[in-house]
């Protein structure tokens, strides 16, 4: 009998240990640098950090960049300088929910609220007359759908598009496949808020390695940064709420493809072709089938899921030609 109690014991309290709060990690000199390089504005009583470069004279180009899932505007920390020398502004956010944003909990997280936000943030920084380039990966392209579907139907505060670029994003759920544990935790009910606590950084850092091309690697550093990003403020607690997403895109299909199909913004997409999440061919047939007036960069095969940081100089090279072609 005796036995039996220290086997449960043996199990138990390792459990509950890891159900407790455990501290966030320390964000590395290099993202700190990023936050510390950051404003923040209040959005609806939250708060959303952002960051605001002036870049090149002589230029009014303003650019927008929108993230991906899991991860935050730190994304874009390889080409941000570069961007900065082609356009007079560049403006990235992290969404609510993620990286340095607050991440409120309970909360019913939506594509709807996210644009919103960059609508908000389009306010805040007195741009809303402003025609601005829209850049976005992932996540991000579902929320600059519904930002461009608000802006061809002339909603009240919607953006001024110039262009927008797409980059590896779940925009048809046909051929999006979620990772396990995405599934796992927007599907698992009850089960979610214990499975997101027992996440740790060793399967955080298997499933975003399951992303990238085997020669495209994170180093540790990079995944330490990623995972710091996520337990800021608690965030992967609210990852089975933010992780509706998917449900959402399901649901607003006619909605979010209607209004990439039939706008007549200059479009592109670049694309990594070893993405598992959007694989090769079968997405990027469906794109030139239904979005005819989109250009389409299609990088290196080796390339994944996060173009822009496996190949920061061919994802540039891409875009800048996309926005010299028009």
């Amino acid at each position: 009998m005796r036995e039996w109690w220290i086997h449960v014991a043996l199990i138990c309290v390792p459990l509950v240990a890891v159900y407790l709060h455990i501290p966030p990690p320390e964000p590395s000199p290099a993202l700190q640098q990023w936050h510390s390089s950051g404003q923040e504005f209040t959005f609806r009583g939250w708060t959303v950090f952002y960051r605001d470069s002036s870049g090149a004279l002589g230029s009014s180009d303003v650019i927008i960049l929108l993230h991906g899932f899991p991860t935050s505007s730190y994304d874009w920390n390889k080409i941000w300088e570069p961007l900065t020398q082609r356009f007079n502004r560049v403006i990235a956010l992290d969404f609510l929910g993620f990286g340095f944003s607050d991440k409120p909990r309970p909360h019913s997280y939506s594509i709807f609220e996210q644009a919103s936000v960059v609508e908000a943030l389009v306010a805040h920084l007195g741009l809303n007359h402003q025609r601005v380039n829209v850049l976005s990966h992932d996540y991000g392209d579902t929320v600059a759908l519904e930002l461009l579907y608000r802006s061809d139907q002339n909603r009240t505060g919607h953006l001024t598009f110039s262009s927008l670029c797409l980059s590896n994003g779940g925009i048809f759920p046909e051929t999006h496949h979620p990772r396990l544990l995405q599934t796992l935790l927007k599907d698992s009910g009850f089960l979610s808020p214990l499975l997101m606590r027992l996440t740790n950084y060793r399967i955080f850092q298997k499933g975003i390695r399951d992303v990238f091309g085997p020669y495209t690697q994170p180093t540790d550093a990079e995944f330490w940064d990623m995972w710091t990003g996520l337990r800021h403020n608690d965030g992967n607690l609210v990852m089975d709420s933010v992780l509706q997403y998917i449900n959402q895109r399901l649901k607003h299909r006619e909605r979010w493809v209607g209004a990439l199909t039939s706008t007549f913004v200059p479009l592109h997409m670049i694309y990594g072709p070893l993405d598992p999440v959007n694989p090769h061919p079968q997405f990027i047939r469906l794109y030139q089938q239904l979005v005819q007036r989109s250009t389409i960069t299609v990088l290196d095969q080796h390339i994944s899921h996060y173009p822009q940081l496996e190949d920061p100089t061919g994802f540039l090279n891409a875009y800048f030609n996309f926005i010299h072609s028009f």
